[in-house]
């Protein structure tokens, strides 16, 4: 059996270790590759150093650099502004609380799978995207 060709690359940023390492899976298992960062600061480090994602996924409540704090950072960098982010959280009016930050696409937690992973190839469906040399 051949490997199967890669989707895409996906970031995940979220503190807690078991739910990054389980979404890292299942996006893994569906051709993904697959980074993660526990917190917004080690997220900027890695798109600052060259992974260039074709999607976001971003928790807002973590320590160090949390989620909105992340996005402003983000937003004001011209080589990482463009890279797309869905908010992935179990905080209450998410719609309310993502618009001010540019983003229009929420996650809620408990993660439904269906939903994440349509979610994901929505954003990743061009080929070579998330390639660290684009």
């Amino acid at each position: 059996m051949q490997p199967q060709e890669s989707k895409g690359q996906v970031l995940i940023v979220e503190d807690d270790t078991d739910l990054r390492q389980a979404l890292s899976q299942v996006l893994a298992e569906e051709g993904y590759r697959v980074g993660g960062a526990e917190h917004g600061r080690h997220a900027l480090e890695q798109l600052r150093d060259g992974v260039r994602p074709c999607l976001i996924l971003l928790d807002l409540t973590m320590p160090v650099m949390n989620g909105w704090q992340f996005r402003e950072e983000q937003r004001h960098d011209p080589d990482l502004a463009s890279i797309p982010v869905v908010v992935i959280s179990a905080g209450a009016n998410l719609p309310e609380q993502v618009a001010p930050l540019g983003i229009r696409d929420y996650i809620r937690k408990p993660i439904q799978l269906g939903q994440l992973l349509a979610t994901v190839q929505r954003y990743c469906q061009d080929e070579g995207c998330g390639d660290a040399s684009a």
